[in-house]
Parts: structure tokens; C-alpha cells; sequence
């Protein structure tokens, strides 16, 4: 289920349980139902969240971000000492006229 999908669900029954509140019935029932309600909705949000950060494309989109980063501190490094090497090799102008 999309987080989305959750917080709209959440919301709505967070403003059935304000609506029904004002009414002069025993409002503790439905609090109760709101709060295993949301309960609910959370636990399946972590289960969600869990699998997917279980699932084999969670993991190969980790290692190819891994990978990436790897890959551009490599090209960084190199690009230091290309700049060093530079830097080393160009003349410094003269400061007397």
C-alpha cells in the first residue's frame, strides 16, 4: 500500500473520529477503533516498507549506487592529481617589473 495511500486513509479517520466525537454517544469506542485502525495501517506501512527493503531490486539499486559512488571518488582522486600535476607544471609569473 503507497504511503499516500496511508495518510489519506489515516486522515480520514482521524476526521470520522472528530466528526462522530461531537456526537453525545460514548465516544470511547471509536477512539479505540481509530487507534487500532491506525495501528493497524502502521504495521502494514512497516511491513511495506520492510519487503521492499528486502526485495532483490532494493538490494541490486544499493549496490549499483555503491558502486557509482565508488566509481566517482575514483574519478575525483584521479582528477586531484591530474590538477596537481598541472598546477606543478605551469610557470609562475614574474612579480618583479
Amino acid at each position: 500500500m503507497k504511503p499516500s495511500l496511508l495518510l489519506a486513509l489515516a486522515c480520514t479517520a482521524a476526521l470520522a473520529a472528530g466528526a462522530r466525537a461531537d456526537t453525545p454517544e460514548e465516544p470511547e469506542p471509536l477512539v479505540q477503533k481509530v487507534q487500532e485502525y491506525a495501528e493497524k495501517a502502521t504495521a502494514m506501512a512497516k511491513d511495506a516498507f520492510s519487503t521492499l527493503r528486502d526485495s532483490k531490486a532494493a538490494q541490486h539499486a544499493r549496490k549499483l549506487l555503491s558502486d557509482g559512488a565508488e566509481l566517482a571518488k575514483q574519478r575525483l582522486a584521479w582528477l586531484k592529481e591530474q590538477l596537481k600535476e598541472l598546477w606543478k607544471r605551469t610557470p609562475t609569473p614574474d612579480t618583479a617589473p
